[in-house]
C-alpha cells in the first residue's frame, strides 16, 4: 500500500476538547476500567498488558500490531477494527534454531522491538535479537502462515529495525545499536532479504532508538523514542532527503500527567481521515502497557495528545473519544484471549513457551480436553522446559486452573506460577508417594487426584497471592502475599509448569484455565 497523502487536519472538536481537559492529565485512574468503556470512549491504557515496543499499521479497514516478546515464543500478531479492541490472530514463529534456546539460556534475549509493514501485497515483520542478528518474516495473510525466519544479517548488538520502501522502489532499513543509538540507515534489496551497504549514521540523540520511517507528502519522517524506557519522550525528525539533514521536534512528553516515559510506538491513520499514535508506558509490575493518543498535523508536524501545560509539546490523554469506524456496528468490546478450556486442536495464541518447546513432551490430543505436559528433568523452574505462560492482563483479577494429579510421578513439580524478576510458584510436589501442595515455604499434604490453584493479582497496589482448593469452590490462601516486578525486559506473567527434579517421569494434566477481570 502506498503511503497516505499528508493532509492538514483540523484540531479536534469542542466536545473532544472538553473530554481532554476534564478527563485527562494529572487525574488519577478512577479504578473502574481501562480500554473500551462501552459508551463511545476509551481510557488508557487500551491494553493493560505487556505488549512492549508496539508497532501498528493499517491495511484497508483493519489495524495490525506486533510487540517485543523477548525469550517467550513466538511473536504475537494482533488485529483491530478500531485501535482500542484487539484480538490475537497469529504467531510469527515457534522457535529459534540457534544455540542456547534448548537450554533456557537467553533470558532477556529473543525478539526486541519489531516493525510491521505492508508492501507489495505482503506483510513484513523485522526484528533483532541482541546476540544473533536481524530477522525477517512475511505473510500474505496476517493470520498466517508466516514464512520461516530469515536471517537478513548475522550480527550482535543491533536493535529496533524498521524497513522502508520508497516510492521509486528503493528499499532501506533503519536501526539503532544496543544501548540505544545512534540511528543508522542501510540500503536494502527490494526483496527485503539482504542489506546492501554498511550503513550511514543519520541521527545521534539522547538514547535514540526504535525509529519508525515514514514518508508523508514531500517529507521523510523518523519517529524516534528518546530518553529511555521510564522517563523518555517521543521525538519526530523530518527532512526532504532520507539521509537528512533532519529538523527535530519533541512531540510527546510526560508533562504534568502521571504517564511516565510516553514513547516508542506507531503513527497510523484511519479510513475516516483521523490520525493516531500508539505508544507504551512503563507500569510495574504489568510491564509496558499500550496507550492510544489522538494526533493531528500543524505546519507539517504531528501534534500528539494535548498540550496541557502550554509549552508546545503534547502530553498523554487519559480518556478520549474512540476512533471512528467506517461501518457502524462493526466494533465491539473485547480483549485478547486469555481463558482456555484446552478443547481445541491447537494451543491458544495467548500461550507462549519460555524458550524453545519440546513438542514431543506436551499435547492437547493425548488426553482430550486437557493440556498434558510431561515432566522433563530440571533442577529448577527457570531451567524447566515447556513452561507455558501468558501476559497478565488488567489491574485486578484472578487466574484459576485445575490440575489433575493422577499421572504425576515421584520428584515431579507442577502447578501455577507468576513469572517476573523473581518467579513465584504454587503447585503440587510428589515426594516418596506423598502429594504435597506448596507455595514458598507453605506445605500441605493432599490425598485427592484433582486440585485447583488460583492467582489473585492487584497490579495497582502490587499485591499478588496464591490460593488452592480441593473442590474448585472453596479456596484457601497458601504462602505469603508477594510483589511481582518487571524483569528480563518483561512484565509479570502467569504460567503453567511441569518438571521433575529426579527423572523424566510423570505428566501434569491442566484444565479449565480461567481469567476473571475485576478491573
Amino acid at each position: 500500500m502506498k503511503p497516505f497523502a499528508l493532509r492538514a487536519l483540523k484540531p479536534l472538536s469542542l466536545i473532544a476538547g472538553v473530554l481532554l481537559l476534564f478527563s485527562c492529565g494529572k487525574a488519577v485512574y478512577n479504578g473502574h476500567t481501562w480500554g473500551d468503556t462501552g459508551d463511545g470512549l476509551y481510557r488508557n491504557p487500551i491494553l493493560a498488558a505487556d505488549y512492549s515496543d508496539p508497532d501498528v499499521i493499517r491495511v484497508g479497514d483493519s489495524y495490525y500490531m506486533v510487540a517485543s516478546d523477548f525469550h517467550f515464543l513466538g511473536m504475537q500478531v494482533l488485529q483491530s477494527e478500531d485501535l482500542v479492541n484487539w484480538r490475537l490472530i497469529s504467531q510469527i514463529y515457534k522457535r529459534f534454531d540457534l544455540p542456547g534456546w534448548e537450554e533456557n539460556a537467553h533470558y532477556s534475549g529473543g525478539s526486541w522491538a519489531p516493525s510491521i509493514r505492508w508492501h507489495d501485497g505482503r506483510f513484513w515483520v523485522y526484528f533483532c535479537t541482541p546476540e544473533e542478528g536481524l530477522f525477517m518474516s512475511t505473510a500474505t495473510d496476517p493470520a498466517g502462515p508466516w514464512t520461516p525466519l530469515h536471517c537478513v544479517k548475522a550480527i550482535a548488538r543491533w536493535e529496533d529495525p524498521c524497513p522502508f520502501w520508497d516510492e521509486d522502489g528503493q528499499a532501506y532499513l533503519g536501526h539503532s545499536l544496543k544501548g540505544a543509538g545512534p540511528i543508522i540507515l542501510h540500503r536494502m534489496s527490494p526483496d527485503g532479504r539482504e542489506l546492501l551497504d554498511e550503513g550511514v549514521t543519520i541521527y545521534t540523540g539522547p538514547t535514540a532508538e526504535g525509529t519508525k520511517i515514514h514518508r508523508f507528502g514531500e517529507y521523510y519522517y523518523l519517529s524516534i523514542p528518546e530518553g529511555g524506557v521510564k522517563v523518555g519522550w517521543q521525538t519526530v525528525l523530518r527532512a526532504k532527503d532520507l539521509y537528512g539533514p533532519y529538523e527535530r521536534r519533541i512531540v510527546l512528553e510526560t508533562g504534568w500527567t502521571d504517564v511516565n516515559g510516553p514513547h516508542q510506538g506507531a503513527i497510523v491513520d484511519t479510513p475516516e481521515g483521523e490520525w493516531w499514535f500508539l505508544h507504551f508506558q512503563f507500569r510495574d509490575p504489568l510491564g509496558r502497557v499500550v496507550h492510544l493518543q489522538p494526533m493531528h498535523w500543524e505546519d507539517g508536524w504531528p501534534v500528539i495528545g494535548a498540550d496541557f501545560d502550554g509549552n508546545g509539546v503534547g502530553e498523554p490523554v487519559w480518556e478520549y473519544v474512540k476512533p471512528k469506524v467506517r461501518k457502524r456496528g462493526r466494533s465491539s468490546v473485547f480483549l485478547p484471549a486469555s481463558s482456555d478450556d484446552f478443547s481445541g486442536r491447537k494451543l491458544g495464541l495467548q500461550w507462549q513457551f519460555n524458550h524453545n518447546p519440546v513438542d514431543s513432551a506436551w499435547s492437547l490430543a493425548s488426553h482430550p480436553g486437557t493440556l498434558a505436559i510431561d515432566a522433563l528433568p530440571s533442577e529448577s523452574f527457570e531451567l524447566a522446559r515447556n513452561t507455558l505462560s501468558q501476559k497478565i492482563m488488567g489491574f485486578r483479577g484472578t487466574y484459576t486452573v485445575r490440575l489433575d494429579l493422577s499421572e504425576m510421578a515421584d520428584g515431579q513439580c507442577a502447578g501455577l506460577a507468576c513469572m517476573g524478576k523473581e518467579n513465584r510458584l504454587a503447585g503440587v510436589r510428589m515426594e516418596g508417594g506423598r502429594k504435597v501442595v506448596f507455595s514458598g515455604e507453605a506445605l500441605q499434604d493432599f490425598e485427592g487426584d484433582g486440585v485447583w490453584f488460583r492467582l489473585y493479582f492487584d497490579a495497582r497496589d502490587n499485591v499478588f497471592r496464591f490460593a488452592w482448593s480441593a473442590d474448585g469452590t472453596q479456596f484457601t490462601d497458601i504462602g505469603e502475599a508477594f510483589e511481582a516486578h518487571f524483569g528480563f525486559w518483561k512484565g509479570a506473567r502467569v504460567a503453567l509448569y511441569s518438571y521433575n527434579t529426579l527423572s523424566p517421569a510423570g505428566t501434569a494434566l491442566f484444565d479449565d484455565f480461567t481469567y476473571l477481570r475485576q478491573e
